[in-house]
């Protein structure tokens, strides 16, 4: 690779369209756009001292997408750059570092060469051109060394990180991060070898006495969760201390799986994997040795007690080993036609599959039987939230209400002689404007991801003392963060399923005309995956409350049907 390789004077120059591929590796360079500038004149010097090079109007942005964590196919930027260079809009991609392309062995070095294939060489400021020819192998070993070094220097920084939180933790040392419920940070009057003022947690004497509350509530009631949510929001004294203003039954698991509240710091209870998180067994949590009595808000025996009596209380509503032979739909959700498109009418939170089974055994044969009662119920109540009236709904009350009504809105579909026209317009305009919803939830949940890995990516540094915001803070701001992606992917889900769900053709509706003499029959006689896919195709949205059911259609009858 003859990376820095000069034009002869005296000789002509060949052109070359150059593009420039800018990357931030920070929250901070990210928002204040202080190292994308420099990064942007750095690389527009490099341009121009090479004659011949005409720089892009374009230029590719990526915004601390993990060079090290993501797959190039999962890097849009990426895949961009590539398919410009198949329509062979660009000769060269210039790159501050050879870093800034990414951190994956053999990924990298594949598409670096990938690019070369189409005509595409990539020079970084300090090394120059880094795409070796097709047929030199000594390169393309170098190219793979090259990023092999990168990908182990990110996995090191990753275990070093880990190993250091492991033993910061089993010595007692808070994490850092967003406070928990019933804590609060305080400066702790020590000074980091860096000169930086330390934190600490201190007990927030209201919110320990909610917390100890709680735990009485699990231990001593055997509440779960979502009941323990729904007494904290019925009762003023709880109201006034509730995290964002209201009690859900996840915050109470939290506090009540939480080893801080007898004392023990912990790390590992958690992992992100693909950009999403779970929790992980107790045995793969890392306590401290020892507990602080300065944290602990309950004694240990109550905490591991509740532990006990939420394990059982688990396996109380596991089917039993007498029914493991039973066979019963774990997930059933398409045994019910309206779980798509039923939304609770007090609150507007989308009802969810809340079906419930009984078992029996038949006398004179032993055979074990079971039975299923179909239910509607709303997410929010479930989680404890306050709730007007009704929660959940049976399946077989409200279903024949809303196929009659179904029934008779097709009924004057069916009637009307030319509809076909206005139902394309209808379904053109709403398509377009759900898509144009759909990709903004989508790109708004790109941009929360970039930033957490551009938070994730400056732990080590965090850790050390060399960023400019201290652990605590960038832990705080990165729980934020994954609070706002949860949130976010719920959002782009349920724009992604509407959109799936809207268009009804013209030809679905002539097919029905032909094939079906009455919708009325229809729901008579078709079974329920059947009636879940009509109802999808012809229903927007249905609020229901204990005095009404309100069903708002995708095609609207005003304007091309006489009556409504």
């Amino acid at each position: 690779m003859d990376g820095n390789k000069k034009p002869v004077p005296g000789r002509e120059v060949p052109k070359k369209r150059v593009r420039m591929l800018l990357r931030v590796s920070s929250g901070q360079q990210l928002e204040s756009d202080g190292d994308l500038k420099i990064q942007r004149q750095i690389i527009l010097d490099y341009v121009k001292s090479y004659p011949g090079w005409i720089l892009d109007e374009k230029e590719y942005f990526e915004g601390s997408n993990s060079g090290y964590k993501n797959p190039v196919a999962d890097r849009e930027i990426l895949q961009e750059a590539y398919k410009d260079a198949a329509n062979r809009e660009y000769d060269i991609l210039a790159v501050y570092k050879d870093d800034r392309i990414g951190r994956r062995m053999w990924e990298i070095g594949g598409y670096i060469m990938s690019l070369k294939s189409l005509g595409v060489d990539i020079y970084t400021v300090k090394d120059g051109c880094i795409s070796p020819e097709s047929h030199d192998v000594m390169g393309q070993m170098m190219l793979a060394l090259r990023y092999g070094n990168a990908q182990k220097s990110s996995a090191d920084t990753g275990m070093r990180v880990k190993d250091t939180a492991r033993k910061l933790v089993q010595s007692g040392k808070f994490m850092g991060g967003k406070a928990p419920y019933g804590y609060v940070l305080e400066h702790s009057g020590e000074i980091s070898k860096h000169g930086r003022a330390l934190k600490h947690l201190v007990i927030q004497p209201k919110q320990a006495e909610v917390v100890k509350d709680i735990y009485k509530l699990s231990l001593q009631k055997e509440y779960g969760s979502a009941k323990i949510a729904n007494i904290l929001n019925t009762e003023e004294r709880y109201q006034n201390l509730a995290p964002n203003d209201v009690w859900k039954s996840g915050t109470v698991t939290s506090i009540l799986t939480n080893p801080i509240y007898a004392g023990y710091t912990a790390y590992n209870r958690r992992e992100s994997l693909n950009g999403r998180h779970r929790s992980l067994d107790r045995e793969e949590w890392v306590l401290s040795q020892e507990a602080n009595p300065n944290l602990a808000i309950i004694d240990e025996d109550t905490w591991q007690k509740v532990q006990k009596k939420r394990e059982m209380r688990g396996s109380k509503y596991t089917k039993p080993l007498e029914n493991q032979d039973v066979t019963v739909i774990g997930r059933n959700d398409g045994m019910l036609s309206l779980v798509d498109v039923l939304h609770c009418g007090y609150c507007g939170c989308k009802m969810a599959n809340g079906s419930k089974y009984n078992y029996w055994t038949i006398k004179g044969t032993g055979e074990r039987r079971a039975s299923r009662t179909a239910v509607y119920r709303c997410r929010n109540a479930w989680q404890g939230v306050p709730h007007d009236r009704a929660k959940q709904y049976r399946a077989d009350k409200i279903e024949p209400v809303v196929y009659e009504a179904l029934a008779g809105y097709i009924g004057k579909l069916q009637e009307s002689g030319n509809i076909s026209e206005q139902i394309a317009e209808n379904n053109s305009m709403e398509k377009k404007r759900k898509e144009k919803d759909f990709d903004i939830a989508k790109k708004e949940l790109e941009k929360i991801r970039r930033d957490l890995n551009i938070m994730e990516e400056h732990i080590p540094e965090a850790m050390a003392g060399e960023y400019a915001l201290s652990l605590e803070r960038l832990n705080h701001l990165i729980d934020k963060k994954t609070e706002q992606e949860k949130k976010q992917m719920a959002i782009v889900e349920e724009k992604e399923a509407i959109l799936q769900h809207t268009a009804v053709t013209v030809k679905d509706l002539e097919a029905v005309k032909e094939k079906i003499p009455t919708w009325r029959e229809i729901f008579l006689h078709a079974d329920r995956s059947a009636k879940r896919v009509l109802v999808n195709r012809l229903i927007e949205r249905i609020d229901i409350t204990r005095e009404q059911v309100t069903i708002c259609f995708k095609i609207s009858l005003e304007g091309f049907l006489s009556s409504s």
